[in-house]
Order: structure tokens, then sequence, then C-alpha cells
């Protein structure tokens, strides 16, 4: 009984310390892969990287049952975080690119483009983990207890399974073998680049959403010790987190044109739902850091500032022109012999014109309503059509008699919804901050989209969501002024 406590502490801090060789022993079996394409250097560098993985998921709770209130611990356990990232992510990056150059005859460009967005994946996993890293570093000088928050623990925890799949995914020698293990590391092979895609959006969005989440919780205390009471500094300073984030939104606005151009819509949707998400957390950001009251000093009329004009700008592009291009995008690929283009293009710019004019509008209002929109707002109406554009697709490809029609709804939609957005004495709930003060309703909606993306019928869900938001007025519009209250 005297022996057991040692040991147990040694167990404890093998665990803890072990994943780095595990990891750096699975990047020199990679690289064995590489130069001489033989399925055992395959077989061994899994091995050493699933060793690694179970090594993750156990390792904290030896810590806390054998090493109780141990800061080394704590502090290790990150360290080799960063260590095991920093090897295996810039390693699945190299391995992504070798794969399509070398093991296929020739690549198609959505292949390429798989081993691009992996390359975007490994960076922002990378800048990610450096930042936490700084931001943790700055609370414990500051003598405050860094936080392990939900999206920080999911993020820990999405990592390390979607390290090893795209890891199986690049360096996979594709031979018959009969060893059963074998066969059993060979699965994430067969699955699909579509769900590959799937898998990777959600992890860049929760790596985003960890980022967001480090500023909206440190980054006051950061700027208290750096500005010294310069109020002007330490608004310019701020301002660059919410316009970071409304940055992304434009530019997740624009990944869903990219993957509609290649035909890959249920992705597009994916992503436009991304923008969203940005779209909700850089209005949360720019309020929970004070940045949506004016200037003591300045006298504006409309309230019109220089985030709120960025602000704007993003949601031009993700929400009012990318929706119309994408709509131009599939009508015109697959419809052209019974819709003429020149009635696509008329549809598509009006719907991006009254898009534009809603903002404009909102933008200009000298008297909104805090958590009521006048007219459906822009982002519930960017999914509202490109949802049934999703479903469009899915006909097209399926060669369905029902195609025809389902174009002609698509067009029908889209001008109602350009309409819709610009009835101003119709008021919505600001869903958005709905969802913050009921945290479950969001939960559950969260899990709905993520089960629904691995299925054929995320275009359905997210259209039936819609539809209910668009008459919801009908069942709120005698709450909707003491719900306002609240905000």
């Amino acid at each position: 009984m005297k022996n057991r406590q040692p040991v147990s502490k040694n167990m404890t801090m093998l665990l803890v310390y072990g994943r780095p060789p595990l990891v750096s022993a699975a990047m020199i079996c990679a690289i064995a892969v590489m130069w001489t394409q033989n399925p055992f250097w395959y077989l061994l560098g899994m091995t050493f990287l699933l060793a690694s993985m179970g090594f993750d998921l156990i390792d904290g709770w030896f810590a806390a049952r054998f090493i109780p209130g141990s800061k080394i611990a704590q502090l290790a356990d990150r360290v080799m975080d960063k260590i095991v990232y920093s090897i295996i992510f810039p390693l699945i990056a190299a391995g992504t690119m070798w794969r399509i150059s070398l093991l296929n005859d020739g690549y198609t460009k959505i292949e390429l483009l798989h081993a691009i967005f992996v390359l975007m994946l490994c960076i922002t996993v990378l800048i990610r983990d450096n930042f936490a890293h700084f931001m943790r570093s700055f609370a414990i000088r500051k003598e405050q207890e860094p936080e392990l928050r939900e999206l920080t623990r999911l993020r820990t925890i999405v990592a390390a399974p979607l390290g090893a799949l795209l890891y199986a995914y690049a360096f996979h020698i594709p031979v018959e073998s009969s060893s059963p293990f074998y066969t059993l590391l060979s699965w994430p092979t067969s699955i699909s680049l579509r769900y590959l895609f799937i898998i990777e959006i959600i992890f860049l969005i929760i790596n985003f959403g960890s980022i967001a989440g480090f500023c909206r919780r440190y980054g006051s205390m950061c700027l208290d010790e750096l500005c010294m009471e310069n109020v002007i500094l330490r608004r310019r300073i701020l301002s660059f987190f919410p316009n970071a984030l409304t940055t992304m939104n434009a530019i997740m606005g624009l990944l869903a044109v990219f993957f509609a151009y290649q035909g890959r819509m249920k992705e597009a949707l994916l992503i436009l739902i991304g923008s969203v998400i940005f779209d909700k957390l850089d209005g949360a950001m720019a309020r929970k850091l004070g940045l949506t009251e004016p200037v003591p000093e300045q006298n504006n009329r409309f309230n019109i500032s220089f985030g709120g004009i960025m602000d704007d700008i993003a949601d031009s592009v993700s929400f009012c022109i990318a929706p119309a291009w994408i709509f131009y995008i599939i009508l015109t690929d697959f419809s052209d012999h019974f819709i003429p283009l020149i009635i696509i293009r008329y549809i598509a710019g009006f719907y991006a014109f009254a898009g534009i004019a809603r903002l404009v509008y909102f933008t200009l209002d000298r008297a909104p309503i805090p958590g009521i929109f006048k007219g459906i707002p822009t982002p519930a109406a960017a999914l509202l059509t490109v949802s049934p554009l999703v479903i469009f697709s899915q006909f097209a490809k399926a060669e369905s008699p029902l195609m025809p029609y389902m174009a002609f709804f698509c067009c029908g939609m889209m001008c109602v919804t350009a309409l819709i957005m610009n009835i101003y004495p119709i008021k919505y709930l600001h869903m958005g901050r709905y969802m913050d003060t009921h945290p479950l309703f969001a939960r559950i909606n969260a899990a709905l989209v993520l089960v629904f993306a691995f299925t054929p019928y995320l275009g359905y869900f997210v259209f039936s969501v819609l539809v209910i938001y668009v008459f919801s007025p009908l069942f709120t519009w005698r709450k909707e002024f003491r719900l306002a209250d609240k905000y």
C-alpha cells in the first residue's frame, strides 16, 4: 500500500508528459509514409496517434485524483496541448497536399479546395491556441483564475479526434490488407469530402467562437492596463475585436458564394449559418465592451459610427449580395432552359437592392425599438432564400420532375422575402438577444442544426424554422414591446 501512491503519481506524469513523444513518433511515421508509401508506417503512426489521444482523455482525471491542486500539472497539460497541436496540424496540412499531388493520377478542384481549406483550418487552430495562452497568462498575472468555458472545452474535446481523422485521411495508403486492425483504421478514408467539409466547417466556427469568448472575458481587463484611462484610445482598440468578427462575417459570405459556385450548396448554407453567428457575436461583443454608446464629446444625430457602417457593409455582402449571387449561380447552371436568364438577373438584383435598402433604413432609423426588428432582418432573409436553393440543387442532381416547380418557388421566395424585409410595420423579435436570455432554446437549435447537417434534410429544417419565424409576429405582436423592455 505504501508504494501505490508513488506508482500512481508516476503513471500520472507519464500520461501528462507522454503525448509529445507519441505525436512525434506519429510524425516520423507520416514522413516515412510519404517517403516509402508503405502501409506499415501508416498503421504504426495511427497507433501512436490514437494512444496520444487516449492519454489526452484520461490524464486530467489522473492529475485530479493523484496530484490534486497541482498548478504545474494544469500548466503542463496546456503546454502539452500546444506542443501536440504545433506538431500534428502542420503535419496534416502537408499530408493533405501530398495526398492530392502523389496518390491521385489527377485531382479535382474540390480536392484542391479541401486541401486549401484544411491549411486554413490548421492555421486557425494554431492562432487560437497562442491567443488563448496569451490571454490566460495575462489573467494569471492579474491574479484572476482563468475559467474553462464551455466553448473552450468543446474545442479541446473536438480537436484531438479531428486531428486523428484528418491524419487517417491524409496518410492512408489504399492497399488491400487481410489485417482487421488495418481495415478498422482505414474507415475514415471512406468518408466523403462533403461530410469532411461539414465537420471542418463546424470546427472552424468553434475555434473562432472560442477566440471571441476569450476577447469577451479578458479584453476589457487587458485594456485597463494598456490605455491608462484614455477613453478614446480604449474605444479605438476595443473596436478592433468586433470589427474583426464583422470582417469574418463578410469573408464567410464570400466563402458561401465560392462553395455554391463549386456546387456544394449544403456547405454554402452551413457557412452562411456561420456568418449569421459572427453577425450575432460582433453585436454582442460591441454591446459588452460598451461600443454601442456614443462618445460623450460627439453629437451624432443619426448615431452613425465607423463600426456600424462596417457592419452594414459586411451584412450587405453576406446577407444581400451573397444570397442573390448564389441564386444567380444555381438557377443559371440548372434551369436556364425553362427560366429566362434575364428574369433570373432581375430577381437577383431586386433582392440585393431590397436588402441594402433594408440596411440603410435600419442605420438611419431614429426611433429604433431595442430587441425588435422592423421588417424581417437580413440574416433571417438570407437563410430563408438560400435554404430552398439547397433543396432545388438536390432535386436537380436527382433529376427530379419537381425541379421546374422548385425553381419557380425559389424565384417567388426571393421576391417575397425582398418585400417582407421592407415592410417596416411588421415587427420581429431579435432572435440573437432572445437566445441570450433563453440559453436552452439556443442549445436545442444548435443541436438540431448539427444533427441535420449530416443528413439530406438540412435545407428543409432551416427553411421550416425560418417560415415559423416569418409568421411569428402573429403570435408575438402583443408581447413585443414588453419583451423589448428587457433589452
